[in-house]
């Protein structure tokens, strides 16, 4: 995979500090941090981070709203999820069969 992110050696990072990130990060959101000519991480602003992070919790509600639309789960008290949880734990354990129902509406 090419990457397209600036990149920033720790040796400028050891020598430059905080500057260095600061001066990669001037004009895009994200910098790779390279170690002995790899590729090891990357740093962004927070304000980048957290956008990552709402844009991964949106694609997790997405994907739920889908699993529930097309009727991928399992209705049941907290007492039956524990009892299914437990029997696969078991040696040789495998998921019981649970009827689906569904959810009243909405």
């Amino acid at each position: 995979m090419i990457s397209t992110m600036s990149s920033l050696t720790a040796n400028d990072l050891k020598t430059r500090g905080v500057a260095a990130i600061e001066a990669t990060l001037a004009g895009q959101p994200e910098a790779v941090i390279s170690v002995r000519g790899k590729d090891r991480f990357v740093v962004m602003e927070v304000a980048q981070y957290h956008y990552l992070r709402e844009c991964e919790l949106d694609a997790a509600l997405a994907q739920s709203r889908a699993d529930e639309a097309a009727g991928r789960y399992v209705a049941e008290s907290a007492q039956a999820h524990m009892a299914r949880l437990d029997s696969l734990l078991e040696p040789g354990g495998k998921p019981a069969k649970v009827p689906r129902k569904k959810a009243a509406p909405r």
